[in-house]
């Protein structure tokens, strides 16, 4: 018996028919369709909002509130886009709502992440990633840069931030972050590419050098 992750990804030919069927038993409330759609997305879905939000806490909160929402919203989904992309907008749109009420709330609500990092060179550095740790004597500094990168892009402006972590992290196309934010491509082009500068001047100055 082929688990729903390994009929949809490993069949590329079936992808489209396979995503027709399960929206349509999730749309039946088929319990079991449900279950395999969170042990499908629940990983990913959870690294975006906590990316996004910056606290473990809110995060796993709002992991859940996104397949709650998945399941009342599925009767609406009308298959413009791929069931991944609609999950992904409502994860970023709910996001989006939950960090203007904790800026309104708390001022401090990104306190957890904002320890400060001792200050190291950095060996390695290519985009926002940084690549494994050659050497043991430098394990404490690639904890330390990946701290301060991670800080640094909770740091960007909602805009800035929600296309950088989609484009970067999440490694969507340029369509898809479109379908995701409802921007054009050339806009969503424009403000990654912005992104990454402002990023890069945070670490930079969080790490004391440039990179190149």
């Amino acid at each position: 018996m082929y688990r729903f992750t390994e009929l949809w990804w490993d069949v590329p030919e079936q992808n489209e028919t396979a995503e027709k069927r399960f929206i349509e038993r999730l749309k039946a409330h088929d319990e079991r369709a449900f279950n395999e759609l969170v042990e499908t997305y629940e990983a990913r879905v959870f690294r975006l909002v906590f990316r996004m939000l910056g606290r473990r806490d809110e995060a796993e909160d709002m992991a859940q509130e996104v397949f709650v929402q998945v399941f009342k919203a599925v009767s609406t989904f009308r298959g413009d886009s791929k069931l991944s992309t609609w999950i992904y907008r409502i994860s970023v749109n709910l996001c989006k709502n939950r960090t203007k009420y904790l800026a309104r709330r708390y001022a401090d609500a990104q306190e957890e992440l904002e320890t400060h990092a001792e200050r190291a060179p950095l060996s390695e550095a290519k985009g926002v990633t940084y690549g494994d740790v050659a050497r043991p004597d430098h394990l404490v500094e690639g904890f330390q840069a990946e701290h301060i990168v991670k800080l640094a892009i909770s740091e960007l402006e909602p805009d800035f931030r929600d296309v950088l972590i989609l484009r970067d992290v999440e490694d969507l196309t340029y369509e898809e972050i479109g379908q995701i934010t409802g921007l054009a491509e050339g806009t969503v082009k424009s403000r990654i590419h912005r992104a990454r500068a402002m990023l890069k001047a945070k670490v930079e100055r969080a790490m004391g050098e440039k990179i190149r």
